[in-house]
């Protein structure tokens, strides 16, 4: 636990590098390209039509998702999905892109997943508004269920700073772990109910409740909750529970290794 304490202590500590580094790093990233930043919104807007067409116009033909528009469904869940799939992925080779710069500096190691973290935000809120928008236009309006987005806001940024720090050390330590990694992000993609309901009778009950226990699940069904006003968090204290756990169980084994091993990353890399 102590270096847990340690790893969250840096983070509170050198909370301006981390916003002033990932400005910087949003303005380098699209210097060179003639629409600059206005990608970080035109991307994801065009992967949101093209899984429309096909899932929302192809395969359901318009209907419904729990009485509301597949559109407006669809929309709310896959935001925190492409936020939460960046920036673990951006996460885990911040360490290994990074380590060189480091090491000729007193630079605190365990910041620059969540700087990472942090540099995706600005796409996030861009994209959380406009699942507002959409949500308006098809018929949603505001309710106090809406609050529990700042709960499930703390939730996805504490799985993404404890995810990261876990997956960049590890990402160091095993050179393949990162392809392992994209292919995991992937295969989760659908089986975190971002595209499609499985809790139906068309999938055993056994095996819903195995993917219910899945983090990314977990907050992507939280941001449902909050837009469609469904339920409240304090209702699913199972997975909850489970939730906070994997929190802590990834806190307690990447805040391990990442400061048994951080004096020898530049060795490793």
């Amino acid at each position: 636990m102590k270096e847990v304490s340690t790893l969250i202590k840096e983070q509170f500590q050198n909370i301006g590098i981390i916003f002033r580094i990932s400005k910087y790093e949003d303005k380098a990233e699209y210097q060179s390209h003639y629409l600059g930043l206005i990608w970080e919104y035109l991307y994801p807007l065009i992967q949101i039509g093209i899984y429309w067409l096909v899932f929302g116009i192809g395969l359901k033909h318009g209907n419904s998702t729990h009485g509301v528009d597949y559109l407006v469904w669809m929309v709310i869940g896959i935001t925190p999905w492409f936020f939460m799939n960046r920036a673990s992925l951006d996460a885990s080779k911040s360490i290994y892109q990074r380590v060189g710069m480091v090491s000729k500096m007193k630079f605190p190691v365990s910041i620059l997943p969540t700087i990472k973290i942090v540099s995706n935000l600005s796409a996030f809120w861009t994209m959380l508004v406009f699942s507002i928008v959409i949500g308006f236009l098809y018929g949603v309006t505001p309710s106090i269920y809406w609050i529990q987005w700042i709960y499930y806001f703390i939730c996805m940024i504490a799985w993404l700073i404890a995810f990261g720090i876990f997956n960049s050390t590890i990402s160091v330590l095993v050179r393949d772990y990162r392809i392992l990694l994209q292919s995991l992000m992937r295969m989760l993609f659908y089986m975190s109910g971002v595209l499609f309901n499985f809790q139906t009778d068309a999938f055993p009950a056994p095996f819903v409740h195995i993917l219910q226990l899945n983090p990314f699940f977990y907050v992507v069904s939280g941001f449902r909750d909050g837009m469609l006003g469904s339920a409240w968090f304090w209702q699913k204290p199972t997975l909850t529970i489970v939730f906070w756990g994997m929190i802590l169980f990834f806190l307690l084994v990447g805040s391990h290794l990442h400061y048994k091993f951080r004096s020898r990353f530049v060795d490793l890399i």
